[in-house]
C-alpha cells in the first residue's frame, strides 16, 4: 500500500488509535474521511490533520445506527471519494463477568464491534472492487485470539471479526482486496475507561496494564509499517505479545496463565 495522495476512511478517529493513525496518515498528503460519535473530538482530530497538510472530511457516526452507517457511506461515495482504505477502530470494551452480564450488554457490544463494522464494510466493498481494489484494516485484540476473563462479549466480537474478514478476503483476493487484522496488546488508550460494566455504565478507570503499554504514536507506526506491506495480521504492542506464541506452542500453559491473570 502506497499512502501518498490516496483516500482513507478511519472510524473511531476522535481519540485513541483511530486518531493516532489518522494523524500518521496525514503526513503522507492523503485525503482522510474520519468518523466517530464524539463530534467535538472529531473536530479536534480534523484540525490537526489539516495542520499536517492533508485534506479531511468529518462524519458524525454512531456504530449502533445501521441506517446512518449505510446512508453516510453512500453520501461519501456519491460525493466523489475514491476510498483506497477503510480502517476500523471504532469499538467498545467490557469489564464484567459472564454470570453478571445481562444479555443486552452482550448485544450492544456485538452491535458496535461486529455488526456496525460489517455494515460499513459491506457499504464500501462494492465501491472498492469497482475502483480496482482496496485495503481493510480491522482493530482486533489479543483477546480476539483467545478468551479472557472479564471480556467475554468483547472477546467474542473480536473473534467474529476474524471469521468475517478472513472469509471476505478469501472471496475477494483476486479483486485486489486486502485485509489486515490489527492484534492489539497493551496500548495507552481510554478503551478500558469507556468499557461498560455489568450495569451498562462506563468502567471509569484505565487498567494498570494499559496505562503501562506503548504510546498510541508508537502503535500507529507499527500499524502503518504493517499496512504498507499488506500484512494479514499486524501485532501491535510490546513484550505482552509473547502470549500469542505461548498460546500456539504451549496451549496448556497458556490456559493456566489466563486463569491466573487478574483481569482488573
Amino acid at each position: 500500500m502506497d499512502f501518498i495522495g490516496k483516500t482513507f476512511w478511519i472510524t473511531g478517529a476522535a481519540s485513541g488509535m483511530g486518531r493516532s493513525v489518522s494523524l500518521a496518515l496525514a503526513e503522507y498528503n492523503t485525503h482522510i474521511v474520519i468518523s466517530d460519535r464524539d463530534a467535538e473530538g472529531l473536530q479536534d482530530t480534523a484540525k490537526e490533520i489539516e495542520l499536517l497538510g492533508s485534506s479531511v472530511r468529518t462524519e458524525h457516526l454512531d456504530m449502533l445506527d445501521t441506517e446512518s452507517i449505510i446512508t453516510t457511506a453512500q453520501k461519501v461515495i456519491q460525493d466523489g471519494a475514491k476510498i483506497s482504505g477503510l480502517y476500523h477502530f471504532a469499538g467498545i470494551s467490557q469489564r464484567s463477568f459472564v454470570a453478571e452480564t445481562p444479555l443486552e450488554n452482550d448485544r450492544k457490544i456485538m452491535e458496535i464491534n461486529f455488526f456496525g463494522v460489517v455494515a460499513l464494510t459491506k457499504a464500501v466493498l462494492p465501491h472498492m472492487i469497482e475502483n480496482g481494489g482496496g485495503q481493510f484494516a480491522v482493530a482486533s485484540s489479543l483477546v480476539g485470539k483467545f478468551g479472557f476473563p472479564y471480556r467475554s462479549a468483547y472477546s467474542a466480537s473480536k473473534h467474529a471479526l476474524h471469521g468475517f474478514f478472513e472469509s471476505l478476503f478469501a472471496e475477494n483476493y483476486k479483486k485486489n482486496i486486502t485485509v489486515s487484522m490489527l492484534i492489539g496488546g497493551r496500548i495507552q488508550t481510554n478503551i478500558s475507561k469507556f468499557a461498560i460494566n455489568k450495569d451498562g455504565n462506563e468502567h471509569g478507570k484505565i487498567d494498570a496494564g494499559q496505562a503501562n503499554g506503548i504510546s498510541v504514536e508508537k502503535a500507529a507506526k507499527q500499524i502503518l509499517k504493517g499496512l504498507r506491506r499488506n500484512r494479514r495480521e499486524i501485532l501491535v504492542g510490546g513484550s505482552e505479545l509473547i502470549i500469542l506464541k505461548i498460546k500456539r506452542f504451549l496451549p496448556g500453559i497458556h490456559a493456566k496463565i489466563v486463569r491466573k491473570i487478574n483481569p482488573m
